[in-house]
């Protein structure tokens, strides 16, 4: 599924909710959030573990999520964010066959758990509102940003 998005043209990154695309990673808002916003940060080399990563491509990944990060906090106003590689199915990876990082922003009270205690999701806001919301934190970013027409 990852590669497909990262290889996406550009006029499909909102419909794919694709914030930025660089040679080594990319960031994409989450399908399935925890909270609004939350992001994915992807290698764009199909690998399991980041030990397969050359040391170029670990360093890029890492470095946007990174920026991304601070980017999130910035358009969100996050009290706190979760960060998170989840390695292999046992470890709670969804698609382990693909390395990508979890950006969650985080506020005091938020409803983090009703997944866990009633699987249960909570959507605050429509991915399509997230995406349009943090589209211009990402702007200044190195990359192939969407197409956003006339």
């Amino acid at each position: 599924m990852f590669c497909q998005l990262a290889s996406s043209p550009r006029e499909r990154y909102r419909e794919l909710l694709i914030l930025v695309v660089q040679p080594h990673a990319f960031v994409c808002l989450n399908r399935y959030p925890f909270v609004a916003s939350h992001l994915l940060v992807v290698s764009r080399r199909h690998v399991a573990d980041r030990a397969e990563l050359s040391i170029e491509e670990y360093g890029a990944l890492m470095m946007l999520v990174r920026e991304a990060m601070g980017r999130l906090r910035e358009a969100t106003r996050a009290e706190g964010l979760n960060m998170g590689l989840n390695l292999g199915k046992a470890a709670g990876a969804g698609i382990a066959d693909h390395l990508h990082a979890h950006l969650v922003p985080r506020w005091t009270g938020d409803n983090n758990f009703m997944p866990v205690i009633a699987d249960v999701r909570v959507m605050p806001e429509y991915l399509d509102d997230s995406w349009v919301r943090l589209l211009p934190f990402f702007a200044g970013l190195p990359g192939q940003h969407p197409e956003l027409g006339p």
